[in-house]
């Protein structure tokens, strides 16, 4: 069956990195466009970057064009997030998610504070 496995989110400080990822299976991988999404408290999903099939276009949220970059490898099914320069308001649960088909990850918290 189709998995999602994010990973990698935790406490960072502003201005930190931080790499997420999503281990893809059960699925094709390398035939969709991938995203990552987030919620955060209290505020409706969003749509953070998109990477199409072939990795060779992304579109980003424009409050983390410049600090986040969307990726993937096909061959190991796995879909990341660089985040760098993170801000507060970067504090939310990340998703990823298989565009066109509904399947979504369980998510990984990203809290930012001091």
């Amino acid at each position: 069956q189709v998995q999602l496995q994010e990973s990698g989110g935790g406490l960072v400080e502003p201005g930190g990195s931080l790499t997420l990822s999503c281990a893809a299976s059960g699925f094709n991988f390398g035939l969709f466009v991938m995203s990552w999404y987030r919620q955060g408290p209290g505020k409706e999903r969003e749509r953070v970057a998109t990477v199409d099939s072939d990795g060779h276009n992304q579109r980003y949220l424009d409050s983390v064009k410049g600090r986040f970059t969307i990726s993937r490898d096909n061959r190991r099914s796995t879909l990341t997030l660089q985040m760098n320069s993170v801000k507060v308001e970067d504090t939310a649960l990340y998703y990823c998610h298989v565009n066109d088909m509904g399947w979504w990850g369980q998510g990984t918290q990203v809290t930012v504070s001091s």
